[in-house]
């Protein structure tokens, strides 16, 4: 029965402090319900518009980052370009010099000696 009149007594002083706040709130609102409509109204605009600047300004910044990402891109293409051109040069330079060298003969491998007995039946 205590369990029951502790959250009775919960429930009442929930109320009752709703209540408090919500006449004190009334009580001291600055302005009356339409200036306040008003004032929301004007916030929301201008939150509107800064969101829109906002915007407005990361679509620039994005644009002039992507700009500049391909600028850069194709600086690293022409550089990649003239490397790979430089290292075709190189290789046929390597490739001709392989050209021009005489053939060098095999390396044959050593003979086994004859064990089979030719010069042993003498």
């Amino acid at each position: 029965m205590a369990d029951h009149d502790d959250f009775g007594t919960f429930l009442v002083g929930f109320f009752v402090g709703g209540l408090t706040g919500a006449l004190v709130s009334l009580l001291f609102a600055p302005q009356t319900g339409e200036q306040t409509r008003t004032l929301i109204k004007d916030k929301a605009i201008e939150l509107y518009d800064m969101a829109s600047d906002s915007v407005e300004d990361s679509l620039t910044q994005a644009q002039i980052a992507a700009d500049d990402a391909v600028k850069r891109a194709e600086v690293l293409l022409k550089q990649a370009e003239a490397k790979a051109s430089e290292v075709e040069q190189q290789g046929k330079i390597i490739l001709e010099k392989q050209k021009a060298k005489p053939a060098e003969p095999k390396s044959r491998k050593a003979a086994k000696p004859d064990t089979g007995g030719s010069e042993a039946a003498s």
